[in-house]
């Protein structure tokens, strides 16, 4: 039997004493689209974060294709992974941030191939037509040599989603890819994941925007309190809500 694409167990994490995850278990299998909802504070970019160890966790086990992240156990302790590991580790996700976080200085094509060369290893030719191939899948072909200070938000975006799909991640992690940017910008990223999801891609989202989690997620987790409050899948939570949280929560959403 396959392992889970992601599987996290007991998940804890604490920013000095305060502790914001509180013993989080999420299990993801490949081609699953699962969207993280709720307030502020909730714990949703810090679990996003601890997947691929952006942000360490004191206990709990998170592991990506069977592949614990991170740790090893020896004679009943963790031990933390050396820096080379877990950068390999990483690799097997891909991230797209709030903000871009592209490189000023290189073209578009040059961002997306940067890390088909550097980790990838791929020759230039070849990481050059992968880049292409994914800048085109995003829309994104016509502006390939295009700087990001000559690109809008929206585009710049596609552009980093571009970039770490083309490495072709066992997961993608999404953290609220459109809430830096304008409104009539937001549709246009919304699209391109949306259309990914439908391709069977794996997904780990973090959103506000309740219709596009409705629409593109097999399940949807609602969390509270550094806790999953309610999970399902998405007709049952949005319409049938169990807890006055959600409820009250959905509303404030205008959902």
């Amino acid at each position: 039997m396959t392992a889970p694409v992601l599987e996290i167990t007991n998940l804890h994490k604490s920013f000095g004493k305060v502790e914001v995850l509180k013993g989080i278990n999420l299990t993801m299998q490949s081609g699953d689209v699962v969207s993280l909802i709720g307030s502020s504070g909730s714990g949703k970019t810090t679990l996003l974060r601890c997947v691929n160890l952006l942000e360490d966790y004191e206990d709990g086990v998170v592991a990506v294709a069977g592949e614990q992240i991170g740790y090893t156990q020896r004679n009943g302790r963790r031990i933390r992974l050396k820096e080379k590991e877990i950068a390999r580790q990483r690799a097997m996700t891909g991230m797209v941030f709030q903000h871009f976080n592209l490189f000023p200085h290189m073209s578009a094509i040059r961002n997306v191939m940067l890390g088909l060369i550097k980790t990838r290893k791929m020759r230039n030719d070849e990481a050059y037509a992968t880049a292409e191939g994914w800048l085109d899948r995003v829309g994104m072909k016509d502006r390939k040599n295009h700087y990001p200070g000559q690109l809008s938000g929206g585009q710049q975006q596609r552009v980093a989603i571009a970039r770490a799909i083309a490495m072709n991640p066992a997961l993608m992690l999404f953290d609220e890819v459109t809430s830096a940017l304008d409104p009539e910008l937001i549709s246009e990223v919304l699209a391109v994941v949306k259309d990914l999801a439908f391709d069977g891609m794996t997904m780990l989202l973090v959103t506000h925007e309740m219709q596009f989690a409705h629409d593109v997620s097999d399940t949807v987790v609602f969390m509270q309190d550094g806790r999953i409050g309610e999970e399902g899948p998405p007709d049952q939570l949005f319409h049938s809500p169990k807890s006055e949280r959600l409820k009250a929560f959905l509303k404030s959403s205008k959902f």
